[in-house]
């Protein structure tokens, strides 16, 4: 990723609707497989820290860590979160076999080469039964601006990330879209109205657009909250649990 995107991430993910509804989905999943025990959770490409900052007043409890590849990103996580902050790759992860109890990683694995090397990775680093929570960009046909902005090499669909998850030694219990119902005007944006200035949609947006997301993203966490999957969406959110 562009050292540019790093400064705007950091700038907007505290209130940016997007970067509110993807922490507030991790969150909620850690928090119905945790609870309020102490475990130790791993944010995998945990970028400028915005995740860890939301999971530290959520999830007091649990015991977090982030990893990231970038220099960049580690040291302005450092200046915003207490958790440790360490500098590496997701594919050859620097720490000992079994040392955590889930592992989250959001937009990450669109950025790898191999995103089955990370699975195996995750799942080495996770104790048995551990739980793994991802995020991606979907689907192909959707590559735009934006993912060359992020420098993306690829978007998924569901069936292959159930297949990354299985092949790892994952059981998949969670594997859905989101951003459902904004996925016409995303589409309409990226797709009928691009321009050639259009970097990346990683933005502060004027106030009645990030509250009208909001109210979006509101109801398709109560969805899912009662169970319900989305069959489409830009962004897929999948948990597997690993295998004893």
């Amino acid at each position: 990723m562009d050292e540019a995107e790093y400064y705007k991430m950091a700038e907007v993910e505290d209130r940016m609707w997007y970067y509110r509804s993807l922490h507030g989905h991790c969150a909620r999943l850690l928090a119905a497989h945790l609870g309020s025990r102490s475990a130790a959770v791993l944010d995998a490409g945990c970028g400028t820290g915005g995740m860890i900052r939301h999971l530290e007043s959520t999830l007091p409890a649990a015991r977090l860590t982030g990893l990231d590849f970038s220099p960049l990103a580690c040291r302005l996580a450092r200046s915003r979160v207490r958790a440790p902050i360490v500098e590496g790759s997701v594919a050859a992860m620097p720490f000992e076999a079994a040392a955590f109890d889930v592992v989250v990683s959001a937009d990450v694995l669109y950025e790898l080469d191999r995103p089955a090397a990370a699975l195996a990775e995750f799942s080495r680093c996770l104790r048995p039964g551990g739980w793994v929570v991802l995020n991606v960009p979907a689907y192909r046909w959707l590559w735009s601006y934006h993912d060359v902005a992020v420098r993306s090499k690829r978007r998924f669909v569901r069936s292959e990330i159930a297949g990354l998850l299985a092949a790892a030694g994952f059981a998949v219990e969670l594997n859905t879209h989101w951003n459902a119902l904004l996925f016409p005007l995303i589409v309409a944006k990226r797709k009928l109205f691009a321009r050639a200035t259009d970097t990346s949609d990683v933005k502060s947006y004027p106030a009645p657009v990030e509250a009208a997301c909001r109210c979006m993203m509101t109801v398709e966490h109560a969805w899912l909250r009662l169970g319900g999957i989305w069959a489409w969406g830009s962004s897929i959110l999948a948990v597997g649990r690993k295998r004893p």
